[in-house]
């Protein structure tokens, strides 16, 4: 099936100006202006005229709860799953799920069928092994195996400086780091360890001392929660400058926003390809809140409206940089040829408009 979306400013997420784009099926066959004075207008099935409307690829969220976060205050505060709809209205087109404290009655093998019924949706979708707990949960009993044998397993989750983890020592850590890195050459897949890092007194202070203490290498860990307060962005700044990646959460409202913390890191000069955004989406808080997964863009078009961040640097925490990071890149993260055709489209005040996801329109404003 072929479908034509004609005259769009492209950020793929670098501004290339306006162009046109051919989808073939799942994928982006070309992107280059006027396609259609080559291409016969019979032969393409589907033709949408979006002018004045800017194309980016798909949102891709790194840390979201399918099957729901909470229940640290008993069952009933357990969260349900969450739906499709919700994702693909914040214009999300790839997700990795996580387990979060629960990782007892909330199992991996339900996360795993959870991440396979949305992918059958049209949503693509990734899992982390693992949750607070040390040693991790996994599906194989190994993350090396899981790694090699689960086909949604991208990672491990840990979680540190949190009352409510296994409160482990370097060595656990060391070990559960060591089989994501095997796992991943293996698979070749990323590998990563996906890293929580609650409000607790040593921040980032163990992490530094496996890194310090080993051959592991720094940009295979994800730190994530990084702007929940002033002390520990303030040291996520230092590893992301010693090449390590951090991972900002969308909606904050405790610490520091995404806004404020991206703006003070272009402010620093920092380089910024190791910086990525997750939403959190469906977790549970103490306070009875359950985070929102359209957070994630609303913070992004907060970063161009409200801080003028230029779009491309805006969306390259939620496109291109986790992209490279999970191994994705380039059949997510970019609108190129070959690529997947996830593509978000917004009108020129950066409202969504539709979305894409591997060709198929998954939202559509009416």
């Amino acid at each position: 099936m072929l479908t034509l979306l004609k005259n769009l400013e492209c950020y793929c997420p670098e501004y290339i100006g306006k162009n046109d784009i051919l989808v073939c099926g799942s994928k982006i066959y070309k992107i280059e202006p006027k396609i259609n004075n080559h291409i016969d207008e019979g032969s393409i099935d589907k033709i949408y005229d979006l002018s004045g409307c800017f194309a980016f690829p798909g949102l891709i969220d790194q840390h979201m709860h399918f099957i729901g976060g909470g229940g640290e205050q008993g069952f009933a505060s357990r969260i349900p799953e969450i739906e499709v709809g919700e994702i693909y209205k914040s214009g999300i087109s790839t997700a990795i799920g996580v387990l979060g404290a629960d990782g007892v009655s909330k199992t991996l093998e339900s996360l795993y069928a959870r991440a396979k019924g949305l992918q059958l949706q049209g949503l693509t979708t990734y899992i982390y092994a693992g949750s607070y707990s040390m040693p991790p949960v996994t599906i194989t009993g190994d993350v090396t195996r899981d790694l090699v044998f689960i086909d949604k397993v991208i990672g491990v989750k840990t979680a540190l400086s949190d009352y409510r983890s296994s409160n482990a020592k370097e060595d656990m850590l060391i070990k559960i780091a060591a089989k994501a890195l095997l796992g991943g050459m293996i698979s070749g897949k990323a590998g990563v360890v996906h890293t929580h890092i609650g409000d607790g007194k040593k921040g980032l202070s163990m992490l530094l001392g496996v890194l310090e203490n080993t051959d592991l290498p720094i940009n295979q860990f994800v730190v994530t929660h990084t702007n929940r307060n002033n002390n520990l962005f303030l040291q996520a700044k230092k590893f992301l400058k010693s090449g390590g990646n951090i991972d900002l959460t969308a909606g904050e409202i405790e610490g520091i926003s995404v806004p404020d913390a991206l703006t003070g890191l272009l402010k620093d000069g920092v380089d910024i390809n190791n910086v990525t955004i997750s939403s959190d989406g469906n977790a549970g808080f103490p306070n009875g809140r359950t985070s929102c997964v359209g957070a994630l863009y609303e913070d992004i078009k907060s970063c161009i409206v409200n801080k003028g961040i230029h779009p491309e640097i805006s969306f390259c925490p939620v496109t291109k940089n986790v992209a490279k990071i999970l191994k994705l890149y380039p059949r997510k993260g970019t609108l190129k040829q070959g690529s997947d055709a996830d593509i978000l489209i917004t009108d020129s005040s950066f409202n969504i408009v539709k979305l894409f996801c591997m060709g198929n329109i998954s939202f559509e404003r009416i």
